[in-house]
C-alpha cells in the first residue's frame, strides 16, 4: 500500500457503560499502523477506566482533532464529550443517550469536514438509546440521516476471508422477507460491487447471490422467491457486467472453497450474513457502512454489558475496524491524487 499521509481517524464513545471504552484503550496500546486515532469521549471516564483495568495508557485531552497527531505518540487523544450522569460498567442510563449520539454526530461533521480520515464507531446500545427517543434502527440507518438526501446506506461485515452484505437489515424477519425486492438487490448489488474497485482495489469483483428458501426454493415447491424476485436481479446485475452467481442455496456459500469463488456474498436478510461471519471470525469481523460519502467502519459485535469493567474485552474487532478505515482512506486519498495503489 502506497504511504500517504492522513488525517487521524476519528473513534466514537459508544455505550459508555459497555466495552467500548476498555478496547479502545487496549487498541493505543497495541496499535502497529501509522495512522493516528483519537476519541469524541469523557476522558475522566476513560481515565478512571484506565486505572481500575491496570492500564497503562495516558488520557490526554485535545481542543481540535489536529492536536492527535502531535499528542498521539505519548497519550491516547481525546476530544472532550460531558456525560449526562455517572457511568458505571454494566448499567446502561438514558441519561447518556446525548452524549452517545452526540460523539456520532460530531465524528461524522469532522469526517465531511477533512479534519478526520474515516468515522470508527464503537458499539452503541440500541435499546438505551430507544428510551431516550432515539428513533433510528442502528448505526446504519442513523449514518444515512447524517449523509443527507438520496443516501442508500449498505451494510458490508468482513473477515479475513469472507465479506458479507445483507439486503435487509435491522427488520424482524417477517418484515424482511415481505420487504425484499428485486430492486433493493439490484441496488445493494451495484453499491457493493462500487464499493469494493474503489475502496478495496478489485478491478473485477465476484458476486455470490444467496437465496432465500431452503435449497434455492426446490424450483419453487419451497418458495418462489427465487424465480420471482432474487434470480431476475442477479439477471440484471450481470446485464451491468458485473461478476454474479446464484442464486444458491445459502449453506453452499460459506464452506471454505466456495469462500474461494466470490468476494462478497449477498444475502436476503440479517442473520443469513451475520452467522456465517461471525462463526468464521467473530473476534476480529469488522462492520463497514458502504454507499455513504464518508468511511465508516466498527467493531462487528456488541456492547457485552456482562464483561464490561472487567477486562476479559478483546480488541481484536476494533483493532481490524481501525486497519479497515486507514486502508480505504489511504486508497481514497491515492485515487484522488492519481497515485496507484499496491
Amino acid at each position: 500500500m502506497t504511504e500517504v499521509a492522513l488525517p487521524p481517524l476519528v473513534v466514537t464513545m459508544g455505550e459508555p457503560a459497555g466495552i467500548g471504552g476498555e478496547i479502545a484503550l487496549k487498541t493505543w496500546l497495541h496499535w502497529r499502523d501509522g495512522a493516528r486515532f483519537f476519541l469524541v469521549d469523557n476522558p475522566d471516564r476513560l481515565e478512571r477506566l484506565a486505572r481500575s483495568l491496570d492500564l497503562d495508557v495516558p488520557i490526554r485531552p485535545i481542543r481540535e482533532p489536529e492536536d492527535a497527531a502531535k499528542t498521539f505518540d505519548e497519550a491516547l487523544p481525546v476530544l472532550p464529550v460531558e456525560l449526562g450522569a455517572p457511568c458505571e460498567p454494566g448499567k446502561p442510563n438514558p441519561a447518556h443517550a446525548q452524549a452517545v449520539v452526540h460523539s456520532i454526530e460530531r465524528a461524522v461533521a469532522l469526517v465531511r469536514e477533512g479534519r478526520a480520515a474515516a468515522v470508527v464507531t464503537n458499539p452503541i446500545r440500541k435499546q438505551t438509546l430507544y428510551e431516550a427517543g432515539f428513533e433510528h434502527p442502528g448505526h446504519t440507518e442513523f449514518l444515512a440521516t447524517l449523509a443527507g438526501d438520496r443516501v442508500t446506506p449498505v451494510m458490508m461485515l468482513a473477515c479475513p476471508g469472507l465479506r458479507v452484505v445483507p439486503v435487509t437489515i435491522h427488520l424482524p424477519l417477517k418484515e424482511a422477507i415481505a420487504r425484499l425486492s428485486a430492486d433493493a438487490i439490484v441496488e445493494t448489488g451495484r453499491i457493493t460491487a462500487a464499493a469494493l474497485t474503489s475502496d478495496f482495489g478489485l478491478k473485477q469483483p465476484r458476486l455470490a447471490v444467496a437465496a432465500l428458501n431452503p435449497h434455492g426454493g426446490e424450483g419453487g415447491h419451497l418458495g418462489r422467491e427465487e424465480i420471482e424476485i432474487i434470480a431476475p436481479a442477479a439477471d440484471r446485475l450481470r446485464a451491468d457486467g458485473i461478476d454474479v452467481t446464484g442464486p444458491a442455496p445459502a449453506d453452499t456459500l460459506f464452506h471454505l472453497a466456495a469462500r474461494k469463488r466470490h468476494d462478497a456474498v449477498l444475502c436476503m436478510y440479517h442473520d443469513q450474513a451475520m452467522i456465517p461471519l461471525k462463526t468464521i471470525d467473530f473476534e476480529r469481523g469488522v462492520n463497514i457502512t458502504l454507499g455513504l460519502p464518508f468511511i465508516r467502519t466498527g467493531p462487528d459485535h456488541g456492547t457485552a454489558l456482562d464483561i464490561a469493567g472487567t477486562g476479559r474485552a478483546s480488541e481484536a474487532s476494533l483493532l481490524a475496524a481501525l486497519s479497515t478505515a486507514a486502508a480505504m482512506a489511504r486508497r481514497r486519498a491515492c485515487a484522488k491524487r492519481g497515485s496507484v495503489v499496491a
